[in-house]
């Protein structure tokens, strides 16, 4: 198996970046801590315990491109020939994966996010021997199918593979402009396929986006009123992103980012909030409920795209304080017929699995599993 870290990824999430590439002085300048270090030793720690049930064979990128954790994680990995400075850059992933298809691994696993996944296209794009591929997730959208739901499914994946009984697939993968995203301009589209392991609930869809229909639309707004009728006058409000929990914002007559998290409070919007924001923002958390959209497809609730909500809010705001909002179609569409969360912290994780209300339409409601 062929393992590489992309170290810096995923660091723009909680502090608002809604990703990394190219800002990177500027999330660390915010206060930002690595977060692909710790997911790459929680799929490694993982693994171990099939390690040797498996034959398993470790090929790592040096240093902290995944060498590193391998050693923190017990593993002794052979160690690519390959020279990589202080700062990582996407070539050393691209000259890594490139090395790992010449010595013909069965399997390349990465971690990161969609940025890395196009990396990893763009190296195996024009050889001639595909390499399967397999995604841990410590990006902040993960819009791809490429990923795991989480490290510890990552895991469960590669050792169904190694036993053969998983089976293959092409997955999407997208290309997000981050960019534009930072103005709050949807920009995603297909960039490519990679092929790699899949196994049911444990590897997660590519993200769908929302049809913009006229009966979409009013599905959204019934929804949207369904839960302004139901809100707490002098509570505050953590609306995460996309363009349901907007259609709330539009009925409270405040002006939200499509692709960011509010705040909102005695009928005043804070744009644009981190999780820095929140908690100091934040007095009286028994009066404070989190309203989120899962992503199409996908069913993510928590962990893709709205890392501000982080695990020590959703732990302040409890389960019962957490209102989810989706179209029939939306909910009908989700991969499995599930809701999933990727926290990044099991416990809440743990917290919130089992069936949650989401709402559905005006004074409508389904219960629907969390897993």
């Amino acid at each position: 198996m062929g393992f590489v870290v992309n170290p810096i990824a995923g660091m723009g999430g909680r502090v608002g970046l809604k990703g990394t590439d190219g800002v990177l002085k500027e999330a660390l300048a915010r206060g930002a801590k690595p977060v692909a270090p710790q997911r790459a030793k929680e799929f490694l720690h993982e693994l171990k315990r099939h390690a040797e049930e498996l034959n398993l064979q470790l090929l790592a990128c040096p240093g902290i491109m995944g060498e590193k954790e391998a050693r923190e994680a017990s593993f002794k990995p052979e160690v690519l020939p390959l020279t990589i400075g202080k700062e990582t850059t996407a070539e050393d992933t691209k000259k890594a994966v490139r090395l790992f298809a010449e010595v013909k691994v069965d399997l390349i696993v990465f971690v990161g996010g969609d940025g890395t996944a196009r990396d990893i296209y763009d190296a195996l794009k024009n050889l001639s021997n595909t390499v399967p591929v397999l995604g841990v997730p410590s990006g902040v959208k993960m819009y791809s199918g490429i990923f795991a739901v989480n490290p510890r499914d990552a895991a469960e994946v590669v050792v169904a593979f190694a036993k053969k009984t998983a089976s293959m697939a092409d997955f999407e993968i997208m290309d997000a402009d981050e960019e534009a995203i930072r103005s709050d301009r949807f920009a995603v589209k297909l960039y490519g396929f990679l092929r790699g392991p899949f196994l049911p609930l444990r590897v997660q869809a590519s993200k769908q986006v929302t049809p913009q229909t006229l009966d979409e639309r009013e599905n959204q707004k019934a929804s949207a009123r369904f839960v302004v009728e139901e809100m707490v006058p002098d509570a505050t409000y953590i609306l995460g992103p996309g363009t349901t929990v907007k259609c709330v914002a539009e009925l409270l007559g405040v002006e939200k980012t499509l692709l960011g998290v509010d705040l909102y409070r005695n009928g005043k919007l804070i744009k644009d909030v981190d999780e820095k924001r929140i908690l100091r923002e934040v007095n009286d958390w028994q009066k404070v409920w989190i309203i989120v959209s899962p992503i199409g497809r996908q069913g993510m609730l928590f962990g893709r795209g709205n890392q501000q909500i982080s695990p020590e809010i959703i732990k302040r705001v409890g389960k019962k304080r957490i209102i989810v909002v989706a179209t029939r179609n939306k909910v009908q569409s989700l991969d499995g017929g599930v809701l999933r969360v990727d926290t990044g912290d099991a416990e809440v994780d743990e917290m919130l699995k089992g069936y949650i209300r989401v709402v559905t339409d005006y004074k409508e409601w389904r219960l629907v599993r969390v897993v």
